[in-house]
């Protein structure tokens, strides 16, 4: 059966999942695309139902189906490719990291958040921590990991626990002040800080980290977009250790 209204009590609740609050409370968020929902499959992630329009349906056991229209009620990606999944969020208690880790301090634009989850995932990074961060699990935050977001496992909490959590790791703070990132050894074990897009690591967080580092520029430039600065910080710090 294809299902053909927007005014269905199951799609109502799917769209709804474009809510953060929504989003919340049912712990639920939506992956869009056929490669990504096949790689969240393959990630062992908790899937609810799979959502695709009839062109797909050959492809997913049991899928719920729908109309070209009801699946763009559905979707917001501006090109919708017609499968979507409703995945469970991992509920991960907050504990001190395993190996080294990235901290993200009140990062609030959503594609900058995804896409240093898609590098920390390739680099090596699988735990992430977030403090007052934007939604890693909204659409764009999603989209915008290209999966990674499957594969490395998010902490969220407030400033105090979360560095409670990190306390005794050595924490490298990325700001304009420190030491230059290419001339720097890094602990072997370490955290890795990344502030705000507009003002930075808070300065509590600042003024308690162990090193800080920056990446040069020329003078015409003031700065680099959050995303990149990570990037090149996390395969910087990892030279001596990535394989």
């Amino acid at each position: 059966m294809i299902i053909t209204s927007r005014s269905n009590p199951k799609i109502k609740d799917i769209v709804k999942l474009n809510d953060k609050k929504y989003r919340r409370e049912a712990g639920l968020y939506l992956v869009e695309g056929s490669k990504p929902v096949n790689e969240c499959i393959a990630a062992g992630c908790e899937i609810k139902e799979i959502i695709c329009t009839e062109k797909f349906a050959g492809g997913f056991e049991d899928p719920i189906i729908v109309s070209e229209g009801v699946y763009g009620a559905i979707s917001s990606e501006k090109a919708p490719q017609g499968v979507a999944a409703v995945v469970k969020m991992p509920q991960n208690s907050l504990k001190a990291p395993e190996e080294n880790c990235i901290l993200l301090d009140r990062l609030q634009d959503p594609g900058n958040l995804g896409t240093i989850i898609r590098t920390a995932n390739a680099a090596g990074y699988s735990e992430i921590y977030l403090i007052n961060c934007t939604d890693p699990y909204s659409p764009k935050a999603v989209r915008a990991s290209m999966s990674g977001v499957f594969f490395v496992k998010i902490y969220q909490g407030e400033r105090d626990e979360i560095l409670n959590v990190l306390s005794g790791i050595p924490m490298i703070c990325a700001d304009m002040s420190g030491e230059n990132i290419f001339d720097f050894k890094p602990p072997e074990r370490f955290c890795l800080c990344v502030g705000n897009e507009g003002s930075g690591v808070d300065r509590i967080i600042k003024n308690s980290a162990d090193y800080k580092v920056k990446i040069p520029m020329r003078q015409t430039c003031e700065s680099l977009n959050a995303a990149v600065s990570a990037g090149i910080a996390m395969y910087a710090l990892k030279e001596h250790s990535y394989k």
